[in-house]
């Protein structure tokens, strides 16, 4: 049986989960499946765990605030001959607990076992605590 992982990847620019949401509502509609993706330069040597459940975990103003399932990775040249990997998302994201994380380039294997839990789902459409005082409650661990 193959084994899971997950990515995490830094949203770059964006304030909230919202700020994302609506970025990838927009971004998907440039394809023709409707669906988002995050385009990079690496591929994935570890894809068939990727692909065997495995999640984008979202760092948003240094928090991993959310993920999204991971759909299946396609292979995109850019305008410049170069292949990419797509990491095609599923729409919607999926909140979980607050966990601070260094700044870091592209994006990391995230092992389940270190992968932040899901919010219960009444709690999946709470505003969100400001950046700064959920790092605080993170880092004491109060979140």
């Amino acid at each position: 049986m193959t084994a899971q992982v997950h990515l995490l990847k830094l949203s770059v620019g964006t304030e909230s989960v919202e700020d994302l949401t609506d970025w990838q509502i927009g971004y998907a509609k440039r394809f023709a499946d409707g669906m988002p993706r995050h385009i990079t330069r690496m591929w994935p040597k570890r894809e068939a765990e990727i692909l065997n459940g495995g999640s984008i975990y979202w760092v948003i103003k240094g928090l991993v605030q959310c993920r999204q399932r991971i759909a299946r990775l396609d292979r995109v040249t850019g305008e410049d001959g170069i292949d990419r990997c797509a990491i095609v998302l599923e729409p919607g994201l999926i909140r979980t607990a607050t966990v601070p994380k260094r700044p870091f380039q592209g994006w990391r294997y995230l092992p389940i076992g270190d992968a932040p839990p899901d919010l219960p789902p009444h709690r999946q459409n709470e505003d969100a605590l400001p950046p700064a005082l959920a790092g605080a409650l993170a880092e004491i661990g109060v979140l």
